[in-house]
């Protein structure tokens, strides 16, 4: 009886999380199939808690502020590095090749973890890391979330470098290609940071559906091209972006 009264419970949190406006008891009552008595027993106990109140002018019942403690909390003590890297290291397994974990700094790429491959050929790069957001694949998504005016304010304070022949280097293009990613939901580096290396990244998001973080797949690009280029690898990277979304409380609109 006590799971079945927390069950309860939960299904009115639920509920009222759905219903910003507040419901009243017989409404309550109607959605979860449940009587009256049972419905204000469990609000009182709720009430008691901060976890809801009611609005004595219009009777109705809304989330309290408690929930929203308890998130800030879970936010604060969050380390994105822990939560990936599970997922990472898989996907590294999968596919057996080189993956880093970044976030964005200001108007750079800080890479903050990186699973190796166990590949003859390796890249070499380090934890600690920075590159630039426009010639990156990490970088690409982790500024696809801004909007357009945004990302050409970030532009007109750091420019477009060139660092290969592939590098954006026209403002136009790179909002066309910002475009792009965010239809296809990933971003390529097709050598555009570095000769011979090619890539493949997408986004990370919170439960707010911003972008937080991002990963890619890298190596050579004799090696990597074709697998992206067949589907494979984009297929197991989105996967394991969702997986590690869904961790963070987001929720993909169908």
């Amino acid at each position: 009886m006590a799971v079945q009264s927390v069950d309860r419970a939960l299904s009115i949190i639920e509920v009222l999380g759905n219903h910003p406006n507040g419901l009243g008891v017989i409404n309550l009552s109607k959605t979860l199939n449940l009587p009256k008595s049972t419905i204000h027993r469990l609000l009182n106990s709720l009430i008691t808690r901060n976890f809801v109140y009611q609005n004595e002018e219009n009777e109705r019942y809304y989330l309290g502020m408690k929930l929203a403690q308890i998130s800030s909390k879970i936010i604060e003590n969050l380390d994105i590095r822990v939560l990936a890297r599970p997922y990472i290291e898989d996907l590294s397994q999968i596919t057996n090749e080189v993956v880093h974990l970044c976030i964005r700094d200001g108007n750079e790429v800080a890479y903050i973890d990186k699973v190796e491959s166990n590949r003859t050929i390796r890249m070499y790069s380090q934890i600690g890391k920075r590159a630039m957001l426009h010639c990156t694949g990490v970088g690409k998504v982790l500024i696809s979330g801004l909007p357009d005016h945004k990302i050409i304010d970030i532009v007109d304070q750091v420019g477009l470098p060139k660092f290969t022949e592939n590098t954006i280097t026209s403002k136009e293009a790179f909002i066309q290609e910002i475009q792009l990613i965010r239809q296809n939901g990933y971003a390529l580096d097709q050598e555009e940071h570095e000769d011979g290396i090619y890539c493949i990244a997408a986004p990370i998001y919170d439960y707010s559906g911003n972008i937080i973080a991002g990963f890619s797949l890298s190596g050579p690009i004799n090696r990597i091209k074709s697998s992206i280029e067949n589907g494979h690898y984009k297929s197991y990277l989105l996967s394991t972006a969702y997986q590690i979304s869904e961790r963070l409380g987001y929720i993909k609109e169908s």
